[in-house]
């Protein structure tokens, strides 16, 4: 196809009359995106049916009914109060005359809100680009780490996963793991080693290599918050000393199940580690999958990736019309 839009078609090719189809990845992610929302969807598609199923236009009567739905998707107080304000102006504006027109204008809204905390990543000119993976236990952080160094392979970039989480037990063995899978290599120390001096050797090694990404799991608990901070700044600093620029992205793993008490684990990992941007995991776990609307509102940080499945490849980049098209429908 490259060479027929570039030089003109072979003459032994025919002439297609077929319409071209759709890019695979597209239609994928799209599919995989809906299925992980699956349970959130059938609930917002219930409520919005309801709204308008005693009137024929949708009035400020009718959505006092939608309000209490959002929020059961756990879209957020903050969240709802802004959706909520834009529809009942629109609503005295002009009218809302149909659940079909409720349900554009509520994606109109939803996407905008998505949108306006999104910006491109930043890969540094000169590899490696270290990723820092921050979250506290049992959100799926280490293997998120393995899933996102397959991600990045498949895309054909090098990847040197670090582990630096050397407190929990079995992380680092869990991480060896997820580095075999994921067909990439591994530097480790002892559990009760000092993480900074592990991410040390992985920072030497990957840019001695010329590796294109380096991973750090780091630990998601010390024996206090602020022992855990501590650390993490401290591996902010490793990260400076050997590469300039670094660590270039600092990722919150966050579990959606946990939903608003997620929120509140994540506001002390935002203001101490200086994320840039949430990987968001089981998201096909819940039927709140409204919670990265909140996280866009409440933490002013972009959703990246997304988690939708216990396998390698289930972890995507999140778009947000893919999303907002699957949530709503």
């Amino acid at each position: 196809m490259v060479f027929s839009s570039l030089f003109g078609k072979r003459p032994t090719e025919p002439e297609s009359t077929e319409s071209p189809a759709p890019e695979p990845s597209k239609v994928s992610l799209f599919d995989r995106m809906r299925q992980a929302v699956t349970r959130t969807r059938e609930s917002l598609s219930q409520s919005i049916g309801s709204v308008v199923a005693l009137t024929r236009e949708v009035d400020q009567a009718s959505l006092d009914d939608l309000e209490p739905r959002l929020l059961a998707a756990d879209i957020g107080s903050a969240t709802t109060a802004i959706i909520m304000e834009n529809l009942r102006q629109r609503a005295l504006r002009t009218g809302i005359e149909s659940g079909a027109q409720l349900k554009e204008i509520l994606k109109a809204e939803l996407k905008q809100i998505l949108d306006g905390v999104s910006h491109p990543i930043q890969h540094p000119a000169t590899p490696p680009e270290v990723i820092l993976m921050v979250g506290v236990n049992g959100t799926g952080k280490t293997t998120t780490t393995g899933k996102l160094a397959n991600l990045y392979r498949s895309q054909g970039r090098s990847v040197l996963l670090c582990a630096a989480d050397t407190f929990r037990a079995a992380a680092i063995e869990q991480l060896e793991v997820w580095a075999q899978r994921s067909d990439v290599p591994i530097i480790k120390t002892k559990q009760g080693g000092d993480p900074s001096a592990a991410l040390y050797d992985a920072l030497t090694a990957a840019k001695s290599r010329g590796t294109d990404v380096m991973i750090a799991d780091t630990a998601g608990r010390l024996h206090t918050k602020t022992d855990l901070m501590k650390e993490l700044d401290k591996m902010r600093r490793t990260t400076e000393k050997l590469v300039p620029g670094a660590p270039h992205q600092t990722f919150l793993v966050m579990d959606a199940t946990t939903g608003q008490n997620g929120l509140q684990q994540a506001r002390l990992f935002t203001e101490a580690a200086h994320v840039t941007g949430i990987v968001l995991t089981k998201l096909d776990g819940t039927a709140k999958g409204g919670i990265v609307l909140a996280i866009a509102t409440e933490l002013k940080l972009p959703v990246l990736y997304a988690g939708i499945g216990e396998k390698i490849d289930d972890l995507i980049p999140f778009d947000s019309t893919a999303f907002i098209d699957s949530l709503v429908g």
